[in-house]
């Protein structure tokens, strides 16, 4: 072969590795393990370039870390269940398993393309009985343990789908599948109590130092620490056995601003009050048919009805307020009623104005004292204010010492209590489709609900249903779903609900320890294994996927499943960026867009001559066709090609943009490098000639033996630092110093070698050729990290400063170990020194070693 042709290199590696069981992971507690994982992608029937670039990071990783003398863990799976498949399985009369499995095994064979070194051994799919029957397991223990219960809940519910949908599956009101207007119902939900590690969860984010920053903030800001205060107002006339109505809130400093008292439609008051009055049933129905998420509301316009109750200020009785049922208000935050401020709450104000409620100030600013109009005043906590209408007497004060104050005070007096609350709920599990871990549950009219008994685990799905009605299968399905009850064996009936697909992500990293065990982990196993050294995926997963796995770790440590020393599960994390491309489009005969594949365009214009309209780079997108195919791209450039541009173009956690232009640059280098081998391979000794040695040794050239060590010490610090694009130029740098060196064939080949070693994690297949033509012993894979030589990385040479009466004239580079006398004959003769004197002598010249040389003329 005497031209790069990546397609016979890497076929021809890839098999090498395979045979040689490179990769598989074995514990051995003699050697420092490192467990390198990337989020593990669903199963959607083929890679795209943000797959590379992920999963390409992740192998640098793996690689290098396995080069350094780790015993490295790089593990793949497929995060397989949900509604996906299921709309897939009704599109094309299919079964979604058969769906799932026929893209698991399309999306394999891309990945190994790439040459991953990933530990097949341990795959599994989240939808393999196998694995969804130690999860079910784990729900068991959960229950057992109370860490999972079942409670009546308001819901966001599907109706097209007939599903719960989690509160990030309701896009603008509307289910995220099938786009229908999405309703507030109470179900009988399963739910994990994540709320009780809230603080845990929150103060262990600070312990967190190799995580990014912004994504501690969004989990801190998910589960929402806030101060504030709980006390009631009583009603002026009791109602339907209810003669208060408690609230909390953050801004007690505020109370004497209040307008009105704010119910949710699913306050218990309301719900009584609704069963007698068909206007405010009808009105709680259209609240009902928003959203549950905070977002829905806040979008939402905002509605309310006066239920014609009044409530008692609890400072002044005298001072009664309206009570209204108000569309934006949650019941599972706080206790699903708020008193409302309009002065100093945009959401309140917006809602008083509508409704010609009072608008009463308690503050104004000191810089701009005017009064509130249609906006309200809300400054930072921590921002000093005027207090105009405050009992505890404050003149300017913090908002923050207002509350302190508040809280206080009420605590002093007795109406109200201080209390921390969190943000974060509880998670609901529950769904109701087919595609999703069984719930393994048994609901008996003499027993109640009856856990399943853990020897009859995995509850299986059963394979012969269908999804010609809308709805759950499970439920019309009376062979599965009709089971005698495990306590009494009388008649009783599984639960049909399913697990939220969050759930079947929450915990496979520690699967992976050991994934043929008999119980959700072998404690051996996980001890050895967990943590997860390095962690890498899309910043999209920052809160609920990252939050759950914590949440699951510590469960399941609480469980036995996990030593206590995995109740953070991620050591680091990395987010990488988007992988983008320019967007090309036409117009239809309507004036509306026609998007088009980027290999449909070339120069701008599509095959038929029709011009395209060039859209800037956007993030890669199925629906605006700016996709480009990984696997066009490995059978037309290589997967090392692929890999390299990934690696090259932009600091990782930014976004990167493809390009052809890019992609042929990446390519043509990665060919010099090949050819670059492959004529010192055929100017080296050949085996069994005089001289010939099995591989070169080491770089004599004191030239090219410099830049070899500056090159290990500077690849070595890019991929420590996650700086893959700076190794990468570092590495051009290094095969450019290499092609120009003057320097014996033999020390040329010993660095060709060495940066063989340096690129083997980023372009694998390559750097094994290199290797295998310069003579190199056994796969490179195995060979150790080059180390630099700490000598050679040191300068030789100081430049010193030639100061002539105290102004900088000139320079002098010299040996650092050169004698003075030696310095001084060297100024002297230097021409800025020679003009100054003017062929006289110098007054004094004084050289100070290593820093500078002074002349007095």
């Amino acid at each position: 072969m005497s031209r790069y042709d990546p397609a016979t290199i890497e076929s021809k590696w890839q098999q090498e590795w395979d045979a040689a069981e490179v990769f598989q992971a074995t514990s051995d507690p003699k050697r420092p393990k490192y467990y390198v994982l990337e989020m593990f992608p669903y199963p959607s029937g083929n890679l795209h370039m943000g797959h590379v670039r992920n999963y390409a990071m992740g192998d640098v990783v793996a690689r290098y870390k396995a080069a350094c003398g780790f015993n490295v863990l790089h593990p793949m799976g497929w995060d397989a269940f949900g509604l996906p498949a299921e709309n897939a399985a009704m599109e094309r009369k299919i079964h979604p398993g058969a769906w799932t499995y026929d893209n698991i095994a399309n999306m394999k064979s891309q990945f190994r393309s790439l040459g991953l070194s990933l530990d097949w051994s341990r795959e599994f799919a989240t939808c393999d009985p196998e694995y969804y029957g130690q999860q079910q397991a784990l729900f068991l223990d959960f229950l057992e343990k109370g860490l999972v219960y079942r409670k009546a809940a308001v819901v966001n519910w599907d109706p097209v789908d007939m599903t719960v949908l989690a509160n990030e599956q309701v896009e603008d009101g509307r289910g995220w599948r099938s786009g229908a207007l999405v309703e507030r119902r109470e179900l009988t939900q399963w739910f994990f109590r994540i709320s009780d590690f809230s603080d845990d969860l929150l103060t262990a984010l600070d312990g967190l130092e190799n995580w990014p920053d912004k994504v501690r903030t969004m989990q801190a800001n998910w589960i929402g620490r806030s101060r504030g205060l709980r006390f009631g107002f009583d009603l002026t006339t009791p109602s339907h056995g209810i003669d208060k109505v408690d609230v909390f809130t953050t801004r007690p400093d505020t109370l004497m601003g209040a307008s009105f008292v704010g119910l949710s439609p699913d306050h218990p008051l309301t719900k009584a009050l609704e069963a007698e009055n068909p206007d405010l049933a009808a009105f709680c129905a259209e609240c009902r048919s928003v959203g549950t998420s905070e977002e829905a509301l806040e979008k939402a316009e905002k509605r309310g009805m006066d239920t014609g109750l009044r409530v008692r200020h609890p400072l002044k009785p005298d001072w009664e307020l309206p009570v209204w049922v108000a569309n934006f208000i949650l019941m599972d935050y706080g206790t699903g009623a708020v008193f409302a401020c309009p002065a100093h709450d945009q959401r309140d104000l917006d809602f008083a104005r509508k409704y010609d409620l009072p608008v009463t100030e308690t503050f104004e600013s000191l810089s701009d004292p005017q009064p509130v109009t249609d906006k309200a005043l809300i400054p930072p906590k921590s921002e000093k204010v005027r207090w105009i209408n405050h009992f505890a007497g404050l003149d300017i004060a913090t908002g923050d010492a207002a509350i302190e104050a508040t809280i206080a005070l009420a605590e002093k007096d007795g109406w109200g209590t201080g209390v921390t609350q969190f943000r974060l709920r509880d998670w609901g599990l529950s769904r109701q489709r087919y595609w999703g871990c069984p719930i393994p549950v048994v609901h008996c009219d003499a027993c109640g609900v009856v856990p399943e008994k853990k020897e009859n685990l995995p509850v299986r799905l059963p394979d012969d249903v269908s999804f010609d009605k809308p709805g759950n299968p499970l439920d019309r399905h009376d062979a599965w779903r009709n089971v005698p009850c495990p306590s009494c064996g009388a008649p009783a009936k599984r639960e049909t609900d399913t697990m939220d697909t969050f759930v079947d992500s929450s915990w496979y990293f520690a699967r992976f320890t050991s994934p043929g065990a008999a119980t959700p982990t072998d404690r051996s196993e996980a001890d050895y294994w967990m943590n997860v050294d390095q962690y890498i995926g899309g910043v999209e997963h920052a809160i609920l996927h990252l939050l759950y796995s914590r949440f699951f770790s510590r469960a399941m440590a609480i469980c036995g499943h996990l030593p206590d020393t995995a109740a953070e599960p991620f050591n680091a994390l990395f987010t990488q960026g988007m992988v983008t491309h320019e967007i090309y489009q036409t117009r239809d005969g309507q004036g509306r867009p026609v998007y088009h594949l980027p290999a449909e365009v070339t120069d701008g214009k599509l095959e038929n001559g029709d011009s395209v309209e060039v859209i800037p780079s956007a993030k890669m997108s199925k629906s605006k066709k700016n996709v480009v195919d990984p696997v066009g791209i490995v059978d037309r450039f290589g997967a090392d090609t692929a890999r390299w541009f990934m690696l090259s173009d932009s600091p990782p956690e930014r976004d990167v943009e493809w390009t052809d232009a890019g992609a042929e640059a990446a390519h043509k280098h990665l060919a010099r490098v090949w050819r670059m081998a492959n004529e010192l391979s055929e100017s080296l000794p050949k085996a069994g000639e005089s001289g010939a040695e099995a591989a070169p040794k080491a770089v004599s050239d004191a030239a090219l033996a410099r830049i070899t060590a500056r090159a290990i010490r500077d690849v070595t610090d890019g991929i420590d630092g996650f700086a893959f694009n700076t190794s990468v130029a570092k590495l051009y740098a290094f095969t450019a110093a290499i092609a120009k060196s003057k320097a014996p064939d033999t020390d040329r080949a010993a660095a060709l070698s060495v940066l063989a070693q340096l690129m083997a994690p980023m372009t694998p297949h390559l750097a094994e050729d290199v290797w295998a033509k310069l003579g190199g012993t056994g796969l490179l894979a195995n060979q150790p990290w080059p180390k630099a030589d700490q000598a050679l990385l040191v300068d030789q040479t100081v430049t010193l400063p030639i100061q002539v009466n105290g102004k900088r004239r000139s320079q002098l580079s010299v040996a650092k170990d050169m004698p003075k006398d030696e310095i001084e004959k060297l100024v002297l003769a230097d021409p800025a020194v020679q003009k100054a004197l003017a062929g006289g002598t110098p007054k004094k010249l004084i050289v100070v070693p290593g820093r500078i040389v002074n002349v007095v003329v």
